[in-house]
């Protein structure tokens, strides 16, 4: 696998951040990485983050990367690329300390959605 920073693809997420009022994601502490290579069919894209013991070590504060598999991200369209980026940034926790949440109850479908459809709605607004 080989990984390439993503200056689009992290201006992207922060704006979409900041479009849903995710004001607990510290912008500057979040990056997006590409990767090829992968064999993965299903995997569109994951987020990894500095465990409490490197931040510890590096005396380091939390930071996270999303990393969007090339083979399987480019494939979608615009709204679908808009609602994996949504889908990763919803994992960040509140306090934005190095955790992640879960899919249930908090990172679903439906949930998904409807911050797609805000996104939307404030796309369209004047």
């Amino acid at each position: 696998m080989k990984y390439y920073f993503s200056q689009e693809l992290t201006e992207k997420a922060g704006k979409i951040a900041r479009e849903l009022e995710m004001q607990h994601i510290v912008l500057e502490r979040i990056a997006c990485v590409k990767s090829t290579g992968s064999k993965s069919k299903r995997t569109i894209a994951r987020i990894h983050t500095l465990g409490k013991v490197m931040q510890l070590g590096m005396q380091e504060k939390p930071f996270y990367t999303i990393e969007f598999i090339s083979e399987n991200f480019d494939k979608q369209g615009i709204e679908e690329q808009e609602k994996t980026i949504i889908h990763e940034l919803m994992h960040i926790p509140a306090g934005f300390k190095g955790g992640f949440r879960q899919h249930k109850p908090f990172v679903t479908g439906k949930k998904v959605e409807e911050m797609w459809e805000k996104l939307k709605q404030n796309k369209n607004s004047p």
